[in-house]
Protein backbone atom coordinates (compact mmCIF):
# COMPACT_ATOMS: atom_id res chain seq x y z
CA UNK A 1 0.00 0.00 0.00
CA UNK A 2 1.26 3.49 -0.71
CA UNK A 3 3.67 2.47 -3.47
CA UNK A 4 1.98 4.64 -6.11
CA UNK A 5 0.54 7.16 -3.68
CA UNK A 6 1.30 10.77 -4.63
CA UNK A 7 2.13 13.48 -2.13
CA UNK A 8 1.26 17.16 -2.63
CA UNK A 9 3.81 19.07 -4.71
CA UNK A 10 4.33 21.68 -1.97
CA UNK A 11 5.18 18.91 0.50
CA UNK A 12 7.75 17.42 -1.87
CA UNK A 13 9.16 20.89 -2.51
CA UNK A 14 9.61 21.37 1.23
CA UNK A 15 11.38 18.02 1.50
CA UNK A 16 13.74 18.98 -1.35
CA UNK A 17 14.53 22.33 0.29
CA UNK A 18 15.29 20.67 3.63
CA UNK A 19 17.62 18.09 2.05
CA UNK A 20 19.43 20.71 -0.03
CA UNK A 21 20.01 22.99 2.97
CA UNK A 22 21.23 20.07 5.09
CA UNK A 23 23.69 18.93 2.41
CA UNK A 24 25.08 22.47 2.04
CA UNK A 25 25.39 22.92 5.81
CA UNK A 26 27.05 19.53 6.32
CA UNK A 27 29.34 20.09 3.32
CA UNK A 28 30.47 23.45 4.68
CA UNK A 29 31.61 21.73 7.88
CA UNK A 30 33.61 19.15 5.92
CA UNK A 31 35.09 21.88 3.72
CA UNK A 32 36.23 23.94 6.71
CA UNK A 33 37.77 20.89 8.36
CA UNK A 34 39.61 20.05 5.12
CA UNK A 35 40.84 23.62 4.59
CA UNK A 36 41.96 24.33 8.15
CA UNK A 37 43.77 21.03 8.75
CA UNK A 38 45.51 20.39 5.43
CA UNK A 39 48.92 20.60 7.13
CA UNK A 40 48.01 18.36 10.05
CA UNK A 41 50.82 15.88 10.69
CA UNK A 42 48.52 12.85 10.55
CA UNK A 43 47.29 13.87 7.07
CA UNK A 44 50.63 14.46 5.35
CA UNK A 45 50.92 10.93 3.96
CA UNK A 46 47.54 11.06 2.25
CA UNK A 47 47.34 14.67 1.06
CA UNK A 48 49.71 15.37 -1.83
CA UNK A 49 50.25 18.29 -4.21
CA UNK A 50 47.48 18.34 -6.80
CA UNK A 51 46.63 20.62 -9.70
CA UNK A 52 48.66 23.76 -8.91
CA UNK A 53 46.09 26.18 -10.37
CA UNK A 54 43.59 25.15 -7.68
CA UNK A 55 46.02 26.31 -5.03
CA UNK A 56 45.10 23.32 -2.87
CA UNK A 57 46.50 19.88 -2.18
CA UNK A 58 44.64 16.72 -3.21
CA UNK A 59 43.31 13.79 -1.18
CA UNK A 60 45.23 10.74 -2.43
CA UNK A 61 44.13 8.28 0.27
CA UNK A 62 42.43 5.93 -2.20
CA UNK A 63 45.22 3.76 -3.60
CA UNK A 64 43.12 2.37 -6.43
CA UNK A 65 41.88 5.72 -7.71
CA UNK A 66 45.37 7.25 -7.52
CA UNK A 67 46.92 4.36 -9.45
CA UNK A 68 44.22 4.14 -12.12
CA UNK A 69 44.60 7.77 -13.09
CA UNK A 70 48.32 8.29 -12.61
CA UNK A 71 51.03 5.66 -13.10
CA UNK A 72 48.78 2.91 -14.51
CA UNK A 73 46.62 5.17 -16.67
CA UNK A 74 48.64 4.77 -19.88
CA UNK A 75 48.75 0.97 -19.58
CA UNK A 76 44.95 0.81 -19.18
CA UNK A 77 44.37 3.10 -22.15
CA UNK A 78 46.84 1.14 -24.32
CA UNK A 79 45.41 -2.30 -23.45
CA UNK A 80 41.75 -1.35 -23.83
CA UNK A 81 42.39 0.70 -26.99
CA UNK A 82 44.08 -2.34 -28.51
CA UNK A 83 41.08 -4.48 -27.61
CA UNK A 84 38.66 -1.98 -29.17
CA UNK A 85 40.78 -1.79 -32.34
CA UNK A 86 41.08 -5.56 -32.79
CA UNK A 87 37.43 -6.07 -31.88
CA UNK A 88 36.32 -3.53 -34.46
CA UNK A 89 38.45 -5.05 -37.23
CA UNK A 90 37.22 -8.54 -36.38
CA UNK A 91 33.57 -7.42 -36.23
CA UNK A 92 33.92 -6.05 -39.75
CA UNK A 93 35.92 -8.92 -41.30
CA UNK A 94 35.06 -12.09 -39.34
CA UNK A 95 32.10 -11.42 -37.04
CA UNK A 96 31.47 -15.14 -36.55
CA UNK A 97 34.94 -15.54 -35.01
CA UNK A 98 35.06 -12.39 -32.91
CA UNK A 99 34.84 -14.30 -29.61
CA UNK A 100 38.03 -16.19 -30.50
CA UNK A 101 39.82 -12.90 -31.23
CA UNK A 102 38.64 -11.51 -27.87
CA UNK A 103 40.02 -14.62 -26.16
CA UNK A 104 43.41 -14.50 -27.89
CA UNK A 105 43.87 -10.80 -27.29
CA UNK A 106 42.87 -11.22 -23.65
CA UNK A 107 45.33 -14.06 -23.11
CA UNK A 108 48.14 -12.07 -24.74
CA UNK A 109 47.31 -9.03 -22.58
CA UNK A 110 47.34 -11.13 -19.40
CA UNK A 111 50.61 -12.76 -20.50
CA UNK A 112 52.24 -9.39 -21.18
CA UNK A 113 50.95 -7.84 -17.94
CA UNK A 114 51.39 -10.62 -15.40
CA UNK A 115 53.73 -13.11 -17.05
CA UNK A 116 53.51 -16.74 -18.16
CA UNK A 117 53.39 -18.20 -14.62
CA UNK A 118 50.21 -16.31 -13.79
CA UNK A 119 48.62 -17.25 -17.10
CA UNK A 120 49.40 -20.93 -16.52
CA UNK A 121 48.03 -20.70 -12.97
CA UNK A 122 44.74 -19.28 -14.21
CA UNK A 123 44.57 -21.87 -16.99
CA UNK A 124 45.17 -24.65 -14.44
CA UNK A 125 42.16 -23.54 -12.40
CA UNK A 126 40.07 -23.27 -15.55
CA UNK A 127 41.00 -26.81 -16.64
CA UNK A 128 40.39 -28.20 -13.15
CA UNK A 129 36.94 -26.64 -12.83
CA UNK A 130 36.05 -27.57 -16.40
CA UNK A 131 36.91 -31.20 -15.64
CA UNK A 132 34.62 -31.13 -12.61
CA UNK A 133 31.90 -29.42 -14.64
CA UNK A 134 31.76 -32.48 -16.90
CA UNK A 135 30.10 -34.41 -14.05
CA UNK A 136 27.11 -32.03 -14.27
CA UNK A 137 26.59 -32.15 -10.50
CA UNK A 138 25.58 -28.76 -9.16
CA UNK A 139 26.79 -29.36 -5.60
CA UNK A 140 30.14 -30.66 -6.83
CA UNK A 141 30.63 -27.61 -9.08
CA UNK A 142 29.85 -25.31 -6.18
CA UNK A 143 32.12 -27.14 -3.74
CA UNK A 144 35.05 -27.23 -6.19
CA UNK A 145 34.59 -23.57 -7.08
CA UNK A 146 34.52 -22.45 -3.46
CA UNK A 147 37.64 -24.51 -2.73
CA UNK A 148 39.42 -22.88 -5.66
CA UNK A 149 38.30 -19.44 -4.48
CA UNK A 150 39.48 -20.24 -0.95
CA UNK A 151 42.92 -21.11 -2.34
CA UNK A 152 43.27 -17.45 -3.40
CA UNK A 153 41.73 -16.00 -0.24
CA UNK A 154 43.15 -18.11 2.59
CA UNK A 155 46.70 -18.63 3.81
CA UNK A 156 49.07 -20.36 3.14
CA UNK A 157 47.57 -21.23 -0.27
CA UNK A 158 47.20 -17.59 -1.31
CA UNK A 159 50.85 -16.68 -0.66
CA UNK A 160 52.02 -19.89 -2.31
CA UNK A 161 50.16 -19.16 -5.54
CA UNK A 162 51.13 -15.49 -5.47
CA UNK A 163 54.75 -16.65 -5.35
CA UNK A 164 54.47 -17.87 -8.94
CA UNK A 165 54.14 -14.27 -10.16
CA UNK A 166 57.56 -12.65 -10.24
CA UNK A 167 56.61 -9.16 -11.47
CA UNK A 168 57.15 -6.36 -8.95
CA UNK A 169 55.06 -3.40 -10.21
CA UNK A 170 52.70 -1.51 -7.88
CA UNK A 171 49.44 -3.13 -8.96
CA UNK A 172 50.69 -6.70 -9.10
CA UNK A 173 48.75 -7.83 -6.01
CA UNK A 174 45.58 -6.00 -7.09
CA UNK A 175 45.67 -7.55 -10.56
CA UNK A 176 46.60 -10.97 -9.19
CA UNK A 177 43.71 -11.23 -6.74
CA UNK A 178 41.26 -9.43 -9.03
CA UNK A 179 41.96 -11.61 -12.07
CA UNK A 180 42.10 -14.87 -10.13
CA UNK A 181 38.99 -14.15 -8.06
CA UNK A 182 36.87 -13.18 -11.05
CA UNK A 183 38.23 -16.18 -12.95
CA UNK A 184 36.92 -18.57 -10.29
CA UNK A 185 33.52 -16.89 -10.21
CA UNK A 186 33.27 -17.12 -14.00
CA UNK A 187 34.34 -20.77 -13.93
CA UNK A 188 31.66 -21.49 -11.34
CA UNK A 189 29.04 -19.77 -13.50
CA UNK A 190 30.19 -21.86 -16.48
CA UNK A 191 30.07 -25.08 -14.46
CA UNK A 192 26.62 -24.35 -13.01
CA UNK A 193 25.18 -23.42 -16.41
CA UNK A 194 26.72 -26.58 -17.87
CA UNK A 195 25.04 -28.62 -15.12
CA UNK A 196 21.67 -27.08 -16.06
CA UNK A 197 22.12 -27.80 -19.77
CA UNK A 198 19.87 -30.68 -20.76
CA UNK A 199 21.74 -31.87 -23.84
CA UNK A 200 25.48 -31.98 -24.39
CA UNK A 201 28.22 -29.97 -22.70
CA UNK A 202 29.97 -26.71 -23.43
CA UNK A 203 33.56 -26.97 -24.68
CA UNK A 204 36.61 -25.74 -22.82
CA UNK A 205 37.07 -23.15 -25.58
CA UNK A 206 33.71 -21.70 -24.56
CA UNK A 207 35.04 -21.35 -21.03
CA UNK A 208 38.29 -19.73 -22.19
CA UNK A 209 36.44 -17.29 -24.45
CA UNK A 210 34.24 -16.39 -21.51
CA UNK A 211 37.06 -16.01 -18.99
CA UNK A 212 39.63 -14.15 -21.09
CA UNK A 213 37.40 -11.40 -22.41
CA UNK A 214 39.84 -8.65 -21.39
CA UNK A 215 37.50 -5.82 -20.32
CA UNK A 216 35.97 -8.13 -17.69
CA UNK A 217 39.06 -10.17 -16.77
CA UNK A 218 40.75 -8.25 -13.96
CA UNK A 219 37.92 -6.24 -12.42
CA UNK A 220 34.63 -7.50 -13.77
CA UNK A 221 31.78 -6.99 -13.80
CA UNK A 222 30.78 -10.63 -13.95
CA UNK A 223 28.32 -11.45 -16.69
CA UNK A 224 26.86 -14.90 -16.11
CA UNK A 225 27.95 -17.47 -18.70
CA UNK A 226 24.52 -17.99 -20.25
CA UNK A 227 24.19 -14.28 -21.04
CA UNK A 228 27.74 -13.89 -22.30
CA UNK A 229 27.62 -17.01 -24.46
CA UNK A 230 24.33 -16.09 -26.14
CA UNK A 231 25.47 -12.53 -26.87
CA UNK A 232 28.98 -13.25 -28.07
CA UNK A 233 27.93 -16.17 -30.27
CA UNK A 234 25.69 -14.17 -32.57
CA UNK A 235 27.22 -13.25 -35.93
CA UNK A 236 24.54 -10.73 -36.92
CA UNK A 237 25.80 -7.52 -35.33
CA UNK A 238 23.23 -4.75 -35.39
CA UNK A 239 23.00 -1.56 -33.42
CA UNK A 240 19.81 -0.38 -31.78
CA UNK A 241 18.44 3.03 -32.64
CA UNK A 242 20.66 5.79 -31.17
CA UNK A 243 22.88 3.16 -29.52
CA UNK A 244 26.15 4.79 -30.61
CA UNK A 245 24.91 8.16 -29.45
CA UNK A 246 24.08 6.69 -26.03
CA UNK A 247 27.53 5.07 -25.85
CA UNK A 248 29.19 8.43 -26.57
CA UNK A 249 27.03 10.18 -23.98
CA UNK A 250 27.88 7.60 -21.31
CA UNK A 251 31.57 7.79 -22.17
CA UNK A 252 31.41 11.58 -21.80
CA UNK A 253 29.61 11.28 -18.46
CA UNK A 254 32.26 8.91 -17.12
CA UNK A 255 35.04 11.25 -18.23
CA UNK A 256 33.20 14.13 -16.57
CA UNK A 257 32.82 12.09 -13.37
CA UNK A 258 36.58 11.43 -13.27
CA UNK A 259 37.34 15.15 -13.59
CA UNK A 260 34.64 16.04 -11.04
CA UNK A 261 36.02 13.58 -8.46
CA UNK A 262 39.55 14.93 -8.93
CA UNK A 263 38.27 18.48 -8.40
CA UNK A 264 36.23 17.34 -5.38
CA UNK A 265 39.33 15.82 -3.77
CA UNK A 266 41.04 19.22 -3.84
CA UNK A 267 38.41 20.72 -1.53
CA UNK A 268 36.97 17.85 0.51
CA UNK A 269 39.33 15.34 2.12
CA UNK A 270 36.58 12.83 2.80
CA UNK A 271 38.91 9.81 2.62
CA UNK A 272 41.72 11.19 4.77
CA UNK A 273 39.61 12.70 7.56
CA UNK A 274 38.06 9.40 8.83
CA UNK A 275 41.54 7.90 9.25
CA UNK A 276 42.16 10.21 12.24
CA UNK A 277 39.39 9.25 14.66
CA UNK A 278 40.58 11.70 17.34
CA UNK A 279 40.29 14.56 14.86
CA UNK A 280 36.86 13.66 13.42
CA UNK A 281 35.57 13.35 16.98
CA UNK A 282 35.87 17.16 17.14
CA UNK A 283 33.61 17.63 14.10
CA UNK A 284 29.97 18.58 14.55
CA UNK A 285 27.33 15.86 14.37
CA UNK A 286 26.18 17.26 11.03
CA UNK A 287 29.66 17.23 9.48
CA UNK A 288 30.31 13.73 10.84
CA UNK A 289 27.06 12.41 9.35
CA UNK A 290 27.87 14.09 6.04
CA UNK A 291 31.38 12.59 6.10
CA UNK A 292 30.01 9.06 6.59
CA UNK A 293 27.45 9.53 3.83
CA UNK A 294 30.04 11.09 1.48
CA UNK A 295 32.31 8.06 1.78
CA UNK A 296 29.54 5.77 0.56
CA UNK A 297 28.66 8.12 -2.29
CA UNK A 298 32.31 8.28 -3.35
CA UNK A 299 32.66 4.50 -3.33
CA UNK A 300 29.57 4.27 -5.52
CA UNK A 301 31.02 6.88 -7.91
CA UNK A 302 34.29 4.95 -8.09
CA UNK A 303 32.43 1.71 -8.88
CA UNK A 304 30.19 3.50 -11.39
CA UNK A 305 33.21 5.00 -13.19
CA UNK A 306 35.20 1.76 -13.26
CA UNK A 307 32.30 -0.40 -14.41
CA UNK A 308 31.00 2.38 -16.65
CA UNK A 309 34.25 2.57 -18.63
CA UNK A 310 34.37 -1.22 -18.95
CA UNK A 311 30.70 -1.42 -19.88
CA UNK A 312 31.19 1.22 -22.59
CA UNK A 313 33.82 -0.98 -24.24
CA UNK A 314 31.59 -4.04 -23.85
CA UNK A 315 28.74 -2.21 -25.58
CA UNK A 316 31.08 -1.34 -28.44
CA UNK A 317 31.58 -5.12 -28.71
CA UNK A 318 27.79 -5.58 -29.05
CA UNK A 319 27.37 -6.94 -25.52
CA UNK A 320 24.78 -5.98 -22.93
CA UNK A 321 26.80 -5.96 -19.66
CA UNK A 322 25.40 -5.65 -16.13
CA UNK A 323 24.28 -2.14 -15.27
CA UNK A 324 26.30 0.08 -12.90
CA UNK A 325 25.34 -0.15 -9.21
CA UNK A 326 22.39 1.79 -7.90
CA UNK A 327 23.45 5.02 -6.21
CA UNK A 328 23.51 4.86 -2.42
CA UNK A 329 21.47 8.07 -2.41
CA UNK A 330 18.60 6.10 -3.97
CA UNK A 331 18.69 3.23 -1.46
CA UNK A 332 16.71 2.62 1.69
CA UNK A 333 16.32 -1.17 1.55
CA UNK A 334 19.08 -3.73 2.08
CA UNK A 335 17.91 -5.92 -0.81
CA UNK A 336 19.15 -3.32 -3.33
CA UNK A 337 22.44 -2.48 -1.61
CA UNK A 338 25.40 -3.50 -3.76
CA UNK A 339 28.40 -1.81 -5.31
CA UNK A 340 28.94 -4.44 -8.00
CA UNK A 341 25.81 -5.41 -9.88
CA UNK A 342 27.62 -8.26 -11.64
CA UNK A 343 28.51 -9.99 -8.37
CA UNK A 344 25.02 -9.23 -7.09
CA UNK A 345 23.42 -10.84 -10.17
CA UNK A 346 25.72 -13.86 -9.76
CA UNK A 347 24.85 -14.31 -6.08
CA UNK A 348 21.13 -13.80 -6.67
CA UNK A 349 20.95 -16.29 -9.51
CA UNK A 350 23.04 -19.11 -8.04
CA UNK A 351 22.58 -18.67 -4.26
CA UNK A 352 20.09 -16.10 -2.95
CA UNK A 353 17.12 -16.66 -5.29
CA UNK A 354 17.87 -20.39 -5.58
CA UNK A 355 17.58 -20.91 -1.81
CA UNK A 356 15.23 -18.06 -0.89
CA UNK A 357 12.74 -18.74 -3.71
CA UNK A 358 9.99 -16.10 -3.29
CA UNK A 359 11.73 -14.41 -0.30
CA UNK A 360 8.59 -14.33 1.82
CA UNK A 361 9.38 -17.26 4.11
CA UNK A 362 11.40 -16.32 7.20
CA UNK A 363 13.30 -19.61 7.48
CA UNK A 364 14.15 -19.86 3.77
CA UNK A 365 15.18 -16.20 3.71
CA UNK A 366 17.51 -16.74 6.66
CA UNK A 367 19.07 -19.76 4.97
CA UNK A 368 19.46 -17.87 1.71
CA UNK A 369 21.02 -14.76 3.25
CA UNK A 370 23.43 -16.69 5.47
CA UNK A 371 24.58 -18.74 2.46
CA UNK A 372 24.88 -15.63 0.29
CA UNK A 373 26.97 -13.72 2.80
CA UNK A 374 29.10 -16.80 3.49
CA UNK A 375 30.06 -16.84 -0.21
CA UNK A 376 30.48 -13.05 -0.16
CA UNK A 377 32.79 -13.28 2.85
CA UNK A 378 34.98 -15.78 1.02
CA UNK A 379 34.91 -13.60 -2.11
CA UNK A 380 36.03 -10.49 -0.20
CA UNK A 381 38.65 -12.37 1.80
CA UNK A 382 37.85 -13.56 5.35
CA UNK A 383 38.99 -11.17 8.08
CA UNK A 384 37.51 -9.56 11.18
CA UNK A 385 36.09 -6.50 9.39
CA UNK A 386 34.52 -8.62 6.64
CA UNK A 387 32.97 -10.94 9.23
CA UNK A 388 31.37 -8.02 11.08
CA UNK A 389 30.23 -6.41 7.81
CA UNK A 390 28.67 -9.68 6.63
CA UNK A 391 26.85 -10.32 9.92
CA UNK A 392 25.48 -6.75 10.03
CA UNK A 393 24.22 -6.77 6.44
CA UNK A 394 22.84 -10.30 6.78
CA UNK A 395 20.93 -9.18 9.87
CA UNK A 396 19.67 -6.06 8.10
CA UNK A 397 18.35 -8.05 5.16
CA UNK A 398 16.49 -10.47 7.44
CA UNK A 399 15.29 -7.76 9.79
CA UNK A 400 13.49 -6.08 6.89
CA UNK A 401 11.48 -9.26 6.31
CA UNK A 402 10.82 -9.71 10.04
CA UNK A 403 9.45 -6.17 10.33
CA UNK A 404 7.36 -6.64 7.19
CA UNK A 405 5.87 -9.89 8.51
CA UNK A 406 5.24 -8.34 11.92
CA UNK A 407 3.28 -5.39 10.52
CA UNK A 408 1.26 -7.68 8.26
CA UNK A 409 -0.29 -9.15 11.41
CA UNK A 410 -3.32 -7.77 13.21
CA UNK A 411 -4.04 -5.11 14.34
CA UNK A 412 -1.40 -3.36 12.22
CA UNK A 413 -2.71 -4.71 8.89
CA UNK A 414 -6.22 -3.38 9.63
CA UNK A 415 -4.86 0.01 10.74
CA UNK A 416 -2.92 0.44 7.50
CA UNK A 417 -5.87 -0.78 5.41
CA UNK A 418 -8.01 1.98 6.90
CA UNK A 419 -5.30 4.56 6.33
CA UNK A 420 -5.00 6.78 3.26
CA UNK A 421 -2.26 5.83 0.81
CA UNK A 422 -0.29 9.10 1.28
CA UNK A 423 -0.30 8.58 5.07
CA UNK A 424 0.85 4.98 4.61
CA UNK A 425 3.68 6.25 2.45
CA UNK A 426 4.70 8.78 5.12
CA UNK A 427 4.77 6.16 7.88
CA UNK A 428 6.78 3.77 5.72
CA UNK A 429 9.18 6.63 5.00
CA UNK A 430 9.94 6.96 8.73
CA UNK A 431 11.08 3.33 8.84
CA UNK A 432 12.90 3.77 5.54
CA UNK A 433 14.92 6.66 7.02
CA UNK A 434 16.10 4.45 9.89
CA UNK A 435 16.96 1.73 7.40
CA UNK A 436 18.94 4.22 5.30
CA UNK A 437 21.27 5.00 8.18
CA UNK A 438 21.62 1.33 9.05
CA UNK A 439 22.88 0.79 5.48
CA UNK A 440 25.30 3.72 5.82
CA UNK A 441 26.68 2.57 9.16
CA UNK A 442 27.07 -1.06 8.17
CA UNK A 443 28.94 -0.19 4.99
CA UNK A 444 31.33 2.50 6.27
CA UNK A 445 32.58 -0.31 8.47
CA UNK A 446 34.08 -1.94 5.38
CA UNK A 447 35.00 1.29 3.57
CA UNK A 448 36.68 3.05 6.51
CA UNK A 449 37.20 1.33 9.85
CA UNK A 450 35.38 -0.17 12.81
CA UNK A 451 36.49 2.75 15.01
CA UNK A 452 35.01 5.32 12.63
CA UNK A 453 31.74 3.39 12.38
CA UNK A 454 31.46 3.13 16.16
CA UNK A 455 32.20 6.85 16.52
CA UNK A 456 29.48 7.83 14.03
CA UNK A 457 27.01 5.44 15.67
CA UNK A 458 27.75 6.80 19.15
CA UNK A 459 27.46 10.43 18.05
CA UNK A 460 24.23 9.96 16.12
CA UNK A 461 22.41 7.69 18.57
CA UNK A 462 23.80 8.51 22.03
CA UNK A 463 25.67 11.78 22.54
CA UNK A 464 23.69 13.50 19.78
CA UNK A 465 20.31 12.44 21.18
CA UNK A 466 17.73 13.90 20.92
CA UNK A 467 18.46 17.01 18.82
CA UNK A 468 20.98 15.64 16.29
CA UNK A 469 19.39 12.20 16.18
CA UNK A 470 15.88 13.39 15.44
CA UNK A 471 16.89 16.21 13.09
CA UNK A 472 19.11 13.95 10.96
CA UNK A 473 16.37 11.31 10.99
CA UNK A 474 13.87 13.90 9.75
CA UNK A 475 16.22 15.09 6.99
CA UNK A 476 16.78 11.47 5.93
CA UNK A 477 13.00 10.97 5.96
CA UNK A 478 12.69 13.91 3.55
CA UNK A 479 15.30 12.28 1.29
CA UNK A 480 13.50 8.92 1.40
CA UNK A 481 10.24 10.58 0.33
CA UNK A 482 12.04 12.13 -2.65
CA UNK A 483 13.38 8.67 -3.55
CA UNK A 484 9.88 7.22 -3.24
CA UNK A 485 8.55 9.94 -5.50
CA UNK A 486 11.09 9.08 -8.16
CA UNK A 487 10.16 5.39 -7.83
CA UNK A 488 6.47 6.32 -8.14
CA UNK A 489 7.06 8.28 -11.34
CA UNK A 490 9.10 5.44 -12.82
CA UNK A 491 6.35 2.94 -11.91
CA UNK A 492 3.71 5.15 -13.54
CA UNK A 493 5.81 5.49 -16.72
CA UNK A 494 6.43 1.74 -16.83
CA UNK A 495 2.71 0.99 -16.39
CA UNK A 496 1.87 3.48 -19.15
CA UNK A 497 4.46 1.90 -21.45
CA UNK A 498 3.08 -1.59 -20.79
CA UNK A 499 -0.45 -0.43 -21.65
CA UNK A 500 0.77 1.12 -24.91
CA UNK A 501 2.52 -2.13 -25.87
CA UNK A 502 -0.56 -4.16 -25.01
CA UNK A 503 -2.71 -1.87 -27.13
Amino acid sequence: MGIKAALPSYELGFYALVVMCAVVYSGSGIFEASRDNVNRKAFRQSIKPGWHYFGRKMDMADFEWAMWFSSFRNVIIFALSGHVLFAKICSMVLPQHRSVVYMLYGMLAVLGTMGSSYLMLVLAHCVLLYSIALAKQRWLCFAAGLCSLASFRLEPFSTWQNGFVTRTFDLQDVLFYGGSGFTIMRCMSFALENAERKEGIYSIIDLLKYNFYLPFFFFGPIMTFDRFHSQVSTSELRRKDNEMWNIRVHAGLHLGAIVAVDMFFHFFYILTLPADVKFVNRLSDWALAGLAYSNLVYDWVKAAVMFGVINTIARLDHLDPPQPPKCITMLYVFAETHFDRGINDWLCKYVYDHLGETHDNVVKELRATVSTFAVTTLWLGPCEIVYIWSVCNCFGLNFELWVQKFFQREPFASVEANMSEPMSRRIRGIFGAANFWAIVLYNILALNSLDFMLLVTKRLLLTGFPLSTLSIWFITYCGVQLIKERERLLAVEEEKSDKEKAA
